[in-house]
């Protein structure tokens, strides 16, 4: 009798790369993939899990996933939007440009704050 491990049944259930609901999943980042999970309902994003338990086994992304599921069971929302929002074609962030009304204010490294030979007071 052959007993069949937890990973050797995620392979022969897992869906094809091609049948993922988020293009180029293979290709996030976390932080991205984060984002975009947001928009998935809890049968997409089971597809994303069953996938990843499958093939990657990271263990950021799986913790990201699973807790994204936990937030659907408990009631939230998919939250809809572009599928391909967060990030553009060269794995970059997008987003708006700093303005001078937006940007920080420039301030010393803080190594020379701590190693300044004036004294403080």
């Amino acid at each position: 009798m052959t007993h069949r491990t937890d990973d050797q049944a995620h392979e022969n259930t897992a869906p094809d790369r091609d049948d993922l609901p988020l293009p180029d999943y293979d290709h996030l980042p976390v932080g991205t993939l984060a984002h975009r999970v947001r928009q998935l309902d809890a049968d997409g994003l089971e597809k994303v899990i069953a996938y990843e338990r499958a093939h990657g086994r990271r263990v950021p992304v799986l913790t990201v996933l699973e807790q994204r599921l936990e937030e659907l069971r408990a009631g939230a929302e998919p939250s809809g939007g572009d599928p391909d929002a967060g990030s553009a074609p060269d794995g970059t962030r997008r987003g708006g440009k700093a303005t001078p009304q937006t940007a920080a204010e420039p301030s010393p490294p803080e190594r020379y704050q701590r190693t300044s030979s004036h004294p403080r007071g």
